[in-house]
């Protein structure tokens, strides 16, 4: 799928603000930033990398702002907001366009018969980022100066001015940046001269912070600047990077990124492959963001999933959730493993832990579905590799978590005796999907028994029971369980016939709010409703609570509805589940709508508007969440795992119905 801009989305600040672009190394480190080169998030720069655990990340490299020499006249070629909204230069208006080559991002600058392409890319498992240029259409003396702005903050905070700055020195590679807690950036270039020196460039305004209610004023320290002498369609520019040695070739590290884009994008025997549209092999390159190595609790190296760029680690619940279409769907079952192993470790007394931690971090299990989500993970496996072994070898950790789940653990999650549903929570902790809190106010507690857990209860149970089956076991257990539980789960039918109830038993009572957990009952592979209690469900949610990117959180006609994701933490931690929309919602109701109507191409069309959406917010990815009010505007994360994930699993799916 191509996604370029010209003039008219290039030579617009506010539009060329908004699209941002994001790049990712597969070890935890990111770069990302706008079309117009400007910051507008504490999250951009051209290196972010973790210096510890795997999520310590920092921002190293802010940018590097290139100034064009031709023949004595200068054009700036970058654009920077300052406070009060100054915006100082205008490079952005040199812009000819912008596009990406797969991931990899590319400006064209023009001016007269000369153009100036400027890339950035990652080098795959290195803390390193390439920038290159390439001039064409002049012949004269030629000649970047870029200014390198350096920093050593976390990527959640903002700079305060320090009396002490960082120390440089050039070295065999270029220049050398070492801060006073002991990390080293170096900066390595093609043919230029370096001029050492430090200066604090004060009030970056960072426009999307501002918009959050978060602090918005940003410091970045200049260590020097760099004239890199530019030959007719050669390429030229630099590397910034934490690694202790790096085998400098532009070129080289270039193919080499191209070339794997390109392979991700044909897709794999089996998953989904080449012959699918465009959009959808353009999230196989989005997909790939989201998987990252890491250490696991036993030490060893494994894989995790990053629920969301910019600022998301590694969720429990939302790698659950994602596993399905970010390997599986992609044929990447060996990550898949991975991941399922890596979790293995982490179960306690039947939960998962909400995050991932490494070794020596302190696990926290405050959730109830996480769990529930591991076991349809292992069923995704399973069913595309057949690989009885593993499942033999981590049969007895299900089984244990079912253990739990029947005699109860943390946080009242347990199975009622008396119909066998699970209910969950207590005062001031927030322990499903709708996990917003304000200080001690939990936005949506959900205490009693939620209807997604109690689907995704139903579908362990029956995944336990053919898994039980597979290994030549007897599955009547589990089965018997199942069946109860399919029984009682009429108890959430609404009296009016209209879909499912939120919440039975809660602390005041069954809520029959219109929410779009219902759908879960009618999405997974193994539902407890029949199908007029299916259909009922799809119609009520598509008529309360669809959208184009995905489905509301609460309906319109609610008291409680919020049609806009604006303003401060508060503000907005009170509307992100109480109408906001989720894309990540979206596969599913296209697989239950397959379910009660049957036509596979026709479900997979709910998905289409979501291919118009990665030419806006986070390129080629799908957003966090949209506003629940038209025209629903993307906001929170630019790029997230389940959106994508989902979206993957659910057209994957389709298309294998299709062929039927």
């Amino acid at each position: 799928m191509s996604i370029r801009f010209g003039r008219a989305v290039c030579g617009d600040l506010n539009r060329a603000e908004r699209c941002e672009w994001l790049l990712t190394n597969g070890s935890g480190a990111y770069a990302a930033g706008t079309i117009a080169s400007s910051l507008t998030r504490r999250y951009h720069g051209l290196l972010i990398a973790p210096l510890s655990g795997a999520l310590d990340h920092h921002l190293m490299m802010a940018k590097g702002d290139a100034t064009l020499r031709l023949d004595g006249r200068e054009w700036p070629l970058f654009t920077n907001r300052w406070y009060g909204n100054v915006i100082e230069p205008h490079g952005y208006r040199y812009l000819e366009s912008f596009r990406l080559l797969g991931r990899m991002p590319v400006w064209r600058f023009t001016l007269g018969q000369m153009n100036l392409e400027m890339r950035i890319w990652m080098e795959r498992g290195q803390a390193t980022t390439y920038v290159a240029y390439r001039l064409s259409g002049w012949n004269g003396k030629a000649e970047l100066n870029v200014n390198m702005l350096a920093n050593r903050r976390d990527h959640h905070g903002n700079m305060h001015i320090r009396d002490t700055t960082a120390s440089v020195t050039e070295s065999d590679c270029g220049m050398c940046i070492e801060w006073p807690e002991g990390d080293r950036l170096s900066i390595h270039t093609t043919d230029a001269a370096f001029e050492p020196w430090q200066h604090w460039y004060e009030g970056f305004l960072l426009s999307r912070e501002e918009q959050r209610g978060l602090a918005s004023l940003d410091n970045n320290l200049s260590v020097g600047r760099v004239t890199i002498r530019l030959q007719q369609g050669e390429w030229a520019g630099f590397a910034v990077s934490l690694e202790n040695k790096i085998d400098f070739d532009i070129e080289s590290s270039m193919k080499r990124f191209i070339e794997r884009d390109a392979k991700l994008t044909k897709g794999s025997k089996g998953s989904i492959d080449g012959t699918a549209p465009d959009w959808i092999r353009r999230l196989l390159l989005s997909a790939d963001d989201f998987l990252i190595e890491r250490i696991l609790p036993s030490n060893h190296t494994g894989h995790s999933i990053i629920a969301g760029y910019p600022w998301f680690g590694d969720w429990g619940r939302d790698t659950m959730i994602s596993l399905p279409g970010l390997t599986v769907a992609t044929g990447r079952t060996d990550i898949a493993r991975s991941i399922l192993l890596g979790y293995a470790e982490l179960v306690d007394q039947g939960q998962l832990p909400n995050r991932f931690v490494g070794a020596g971090e302190q696990a926290e299990y405050n959730t109830v579905d996480a769990a529930l989500w591991y076991f349809e993970a292992w069923r995704a496996y399973i069913d595309a590799t057949q690989d009885d072994k593993l499942l033999k070898q981590c049969f007895k950790i299900l089984e244990e978590m079912i253990d739990w789940h029947l005699k109860g653990t943390r946080y009242g999650i347990g199975m009622d005796p008396d119909d066998h549903l699970l209910h969950a929570g207590e005062n001031g902790v927030q322990l499903t999907w709708m996990d917003a809190k304000v200080g001690e106010w939990v936005v949506t507690p959900r205490m009693g028994k939620p209807v997604e857990i109690n689907a995704l209860w139903y579908n362990t149970l029956t995944i336990m029971t053919d898994f039980a089956i597979r290994l030549g076991r007897s599955g009547q257990p589990y089965r018997d369980i199942a069946i109860a539980v399919g029984g009682s789960f009429k108890r959430f039918l609404r009296k009016d016939g209209h879909g499912l109830y939120d919440l039975l038993d809660g602390p005041t009572g069954d809520d029959a709010a219109i929410r779009p957990n219902q759908i879960l009952a009618v999405s997974l592979p193994h539902s407890p409703l029949d199908g007029a209690a299916c259909r009922s469900v799809v119609e009520v949610c598509g008529h309360e609570l669809l959208c184009s990117y995905g489905l509301r959180s609460l309906s319109p006609r609610d008291k409680s509805y919020r049609g806009h994701y604006r303003g401060g933490v508060a503000d907005r931690d009170g509307a992100y589940h109480q109408g906001t929309v989720w894309a990540w919602l979206l596969g599913h109701y296209a697989l239950a709508e397959y379910r009660v109507k049957g036509d596979a191409e026709a479900a997979q069309k709910r998905l289409e508007p979501l291919a118009d959406h990665l030419l806006d917010a986070g390129l080629g990815s799908i957003s966090e969440i949209f506003d629940g009010d038209p025209p629903h505007r993307a906001t929170g994360a630019p790029a997230q795992a389940w959106s994508v994930a989902c979206t993957l699993d659910a057209w994957w799916r389709l298309e294998q119905a299709k062929r039927l």
